[in-house]
């Protein structure tokens, strides 16, 4: 899907592409991406690069073109096994030519059109527009870490209750998504750095930078703080988990010795061998007490020593 936006004074929709616009295409049809190739001339090798989910922060120039490639987080379906992950977010430009291009739907980009169609400014040049959209997804990152944490203390509660396994791959899943966003957070700061000797830039973008650079600077530290916990957390249950364990086989183990006992004695006394009671007709008797007293006093020694 293909939007242009005329970007002067604020951000309004227009029908088709004009000089300094911006072209945003979102989840790019076959006929989209032959359309852009044909009437802007873009390397054929960008579009593939964008659609690579694996492809890391950076950027590159051919034959006037520019290609910004940066990481923004996105949500995946409730159970997939990563909720949380980054995609990459293609912003290329030449001259009068400026298209961002995102194969998947993100609320990053709809929050993004939205808040600076309030602002009703619009962006003084495709510089201002590229850091913008550092910012913006800086801020998103923080929001979906709020949601992680969420998630954790969730699970938590639940482990408190009851350690089930549901819970602790809930926590596992999200580990994964704490290690995307770290990695893609640290691949978008060292991206920016590189651009800010690229790019023309003026005062108010040397301002805008420093926003960007604290936003970014508190989400790879609040990943990281989340992280922590979140390894603490699953080492915590893990040594649980195997508490309980040792907990019950050293119950077992105590039961089996008990039992032990009167088939000890009874096999003692059931011998073919001559042991005095074999007319006796207490024999069944004494050999049920002895048995139950030796039995009482390992249990009794048993639970002196805490092993039951």
């Amino acid at each position: 899907m293909r939007t242009y936006w005329n970007t002067n004074g604020g951000l309004t929709p227009i029908s088709e592409w004009e000089p300094n616009c911006w072209i945003q295409v979102t989840c790019p049809t076959e006929e989209d991406q032959l359309l852009l190739e044909k009437q802007f001339s873009i390397p054929d090798y960008f579009m593939s690069d964008i659609s690579d989910t694996d492809e890391r922060a950076r950027y590159e120039y051919d034959d006037g073109w520019m290609l910004i490639i940066l990481r923004i987080p996105y949500v995946k379906e409730i159970r997939s096994r990563t909720p949380y992950t980054t995609v990459p977010l293609g912003i290329i430009h030449k001259r009068d030519v400026t298209i961002t291009v995102c194969y998947y739907e993100t609320n990053m980009m709809i929050d993004f059109v939205s808040f600076q169609q309030k602002r009703g400014v619009g962006f003084t040049d495709y510089v201002d527009m590229i850091f913008r959209l550092f910012l913006s997804s800086a801020v998103w990152y923080l929001k979906r870490l709020k949601q992680i944490n969420s998630l954790i203390e969730k699970a938590k509660r639940n482990l408190d209750r009851e350690v089930n396994n549901e819970s602790l791959i809930g926590l596992s899943r999200l580990q994964d998504s704490l290690t995307y966003f770290v990695t893609s957070i640290r691949g978008n700061e060292t991206l920016l750095s590189k651009l800010k000797f690229k790019l023309q830039i003026d005062e108010l973008d040397a301002d805008l930078i420093e926003d960007v650079n604290i936003e970014m600077t508190q989400a790879r530290e609040t990943t990281n703080i989340y992280s922590n916990i979140l390894e603490s957390t699953m080492d915590t249950y893990s040594s649980i988990i195997n508490n309980n364990m040792n907990t019950v086989m050293r119950t077992l183990t105590s039961v089996s010795i008990l039992m032990m006992f009167p088939t000890l004695i009874a096999s003692l006394f059931g011998m073919n061998l001559v042991n005095g009671m074999e007319t006796s007709r207490y024999g069944f008797v004494i050999a049920m007490v002895i048995s139950i007293a030796v039995s009482g006093l390992f249990w009794w020694i048993f639970r002196h020593k805490r092993l039951i």
